[in-house]
């Protein structure tokens, strides 16, 4: 391995740690976050546990000896003065698109010394939202509104846009804005999706369309309010395949099949 390639990586962000997996890079993790743990369980027992974007800690970081500290948004002012002072090499990721999580994967695998494994992942991401996309371009495209967070409302980020288009839906409102349950309502979205950080697949569905006063949307007035994990939506990283296949069988349950992740209101799935 050249001299220039990390030998120890911290990553305070569970898109890093995906990225480094599927590099076939966890050889190199010696910290990551307990939110890198519960996406990628590869790491359990196995890295030490630190701080993640938004509270990094320079102790913490530098008891683990990096040469290289992967970290994304959302970040503090504060939190990165503290990785800049581990005095380690330091990439910061600030994803918004599909294509920005492509120049993502690129870089961590250049920094890795493996561009050809980085060109790999990146095609089979590509070919796996083409093939839906392919599945879903005859069909009836639903409106979607798409939540990453509810008290305040938040629509989901552009690349969840991005894969709601793919799989067959027109994603209604603007990515990654604040709302308002009135907006929602008068847009009459046909199909409702949750995904809110750092839930899992808990969000309270029936109670929030009561508490919103959502009974006569056209989405839960047909039972299409759905859940979807977490993160498989707000993690920017191959994860999202995951959650691609989750969003087509919310809004064309006809065409495909129910996905691990997937939680509806008129089921128990």
């Amino acid at each position: 391995m050249s001299d220039y390639v990390p030998r120890r990586v911290v990553s305070l962000q569970p898109s890093a740690t995906v990225i480094l997996r599927d590099l076939g890079r966890l050889d190199c993790l010696v910290a990551c976050t307990k939110y890198c743990a519960e996406v990628c369980p590869e790491v359990c027992g196995k890295t030490a546990i630190v701080a993640d974007s938004w509270t990094a800690q320079s102790r913490q970081i530098s008891i683990a000896r990096p040469d290289l500290v992967i970290a994304a948004v959302p970040y503090q002012e504060k939190a990165v003065a503290e990785i800049l002072k581990s005095g380690a090499r330091f990439l910061g990721l600030a994803p918004k698109s599909l294509a920005d999580i492509y120049g993502d994967i690129a870089a961590i695998a250049g920094i890795m010394g493996d561009r050809g494994e980085g060109l790999r992942v990146i095609e089979k991401m590509r070919s796996a939202i083409d093939a839906v996309r392919k599945r879903a371009e005859r069909l009836p495209r639903p409106r979607v509104f798409c939540e990453e967070w509810g008290k305040p409302l938040i629509s989901s980020q552009l690349w969840v846009a991005e894969l709601v288009e793919a799989a067959g839906g027109e994603f209604i409102g603007r990515p990654g804005a604040q709302t308002d349950a009135g907006a929602v309502e008068a847009a009459a979205p046909e199909v409702l999706i949750t995904a809110w950080c750092g839930a899992g697949d808990r969000v309270p569905l029936e109670k929030i369309i009561a508490k919103r006063k959502w009974g006569n949307i056209p989405a839960v007035r047909n039972g299409r309010v759905c859940c979807i994990r977490d993160e498989y939506l707000n993690t920017p990283a191959p994860t999202l395949i995951s959650g691609l296949h989750a969003l087509a069988g919310a809004i064309h349950p006809e065409c495909f099949p129910q996905a691990v992740g997937l939680r509806c209101i008129n089921s128990s799935a």
